[in-house]
């Protein structure tokens, strides 16, 4: 199966780690190696990466990563880097015309939340959105997660604002197609989102949730959760 892994933006919140957040080091390696590592163990064979800010630095440390662990990498440069994270995700468009698993440089998986996703059966339509229903679970920023409203295994609604939500979207996906044809929905409306085209697709009935029940993640967005995240990897617990 394929990974698209949105790395474009710029990451100043973790400016003091890096001056390219990717390519920050955790644990002694890169941060987008160890999400690269951790989708290969959850059955990910090739990937699809979305550069943007620096997008040539980035480019070239990949490659040499690649070459090195054997790992097959299509580079695309977003050249509207700046812009909301699904701007990236239609940029990949050519790219990918089957199911792929869909996440971003930053957010640190335990593996089998890959493989729960990657073994979704491949007729299921739509999009679904790996959520985490423990929203009591502090690891990630409460104010900075995006919440998710979902129910019967579907998302009524996503977003950063709800205030009413019963899960915590983890950033990761398995996609088909119908995620480019929400995106572009979706920015015709004017949002250029990730979360913009799940709640388009929320309104065709084509999103879906997959519970990840007690698996870890993180989004190692800010110093407080890369200090989170370096502990619990230490500790084997992520």
């Amino acid at each position: 199966m394929k990974c698209l892994i949105v790395a474009a933006g710029q990451g100043s919140r973790l400016r003091d780690k890096g001056p390219l957040k990717p390519l920050v080091t955790i644990r002694g390696r890169p941060l987008i190696a160890e999400v690269i590592d951790r989708a290969r163990r959850g059955g990910v064979d090739e990937f699809v990466i979305i550069n943007g800010y620096r997008g040539d630095e980035l480019r070239m440390a990949l490659d040499e990563m690649a070459e090195c662990d054997g790992v097959r990498v299509t580079h695309v440069h977003n050249p509207a880097w700046d812009r909301a994270n699904g701007v990236s995700v239609l940029c990949a468009r050519p790219f990918l015309d089957g199911p792929f698993l869909l996440t971003m440089c930053d957010h640190v998986l335990d593996p089998e939340i890959n493989r729960l996703m990657a073994a979704i059966p491949t007729g299921r339509d739509g999009v679904t959105l790996g959520v985490d229903s423990n929203v009591e679970r502090m690891l990630n920023d409460p104010d900075d997660v995006t919440r998710v409203l979902c129910r019967d295994g579907r998302i009524e609604r996503i977003g950063k604002s709800l205030a009413e939500f019963n899960a915590f979207d983890t950033g990761i996906f398995r996609c088909t197609p119908e995620m480019f044809d929400a995106l572009e929905s979706s920015q015709a409306e004017g949002e250029d989102s990730i979360s913009g085209a799940m709640n388009t697709l929320a309104r065709w009935h084509k999103a879906y949730v997959l519970d990840i029940g007690e698996h870890l993640w993180i989004d190692v967005d800010d110093p407080v959760a890369y200090d989170k995240a370096e502990r619990l990897m230490a500790q084997g617990l992520l």
